[in-house]
């Protein structure tokens, strides 16, 4: 997976992740700045998930971006 691109474009992908992951803040999206391991700690902390369960959701997330 080439993360570079929600990198590179975070302004962009904010709102999309916003709309994926409600509980997320803009506070909370700034500070991650398109750094996916700071996202699924987010995640994992406003949704209580596991580890491997928010991996899954980014992973199927990404995958329905179109770029």
């Amino acid at each position: 997976m080439d993360w570079d691109r929600v990198e590179g474009n975070w302004k962009q992908m904010k709102g999309k992740i916003k709309e994926q992951w409600g509980k997320l803040t803009d506070d909370d999206l700034d500070v991650i700045y398109g750094q996916r391991d700071q996202l699924e700690g987010k995640i994992q902390e406003r949704y209580g998930y596991e580890k491997d369960q928010v991996r899954r959701e980014i992973d199927h997330w990404y995958g329905r971006q179109s770029w």
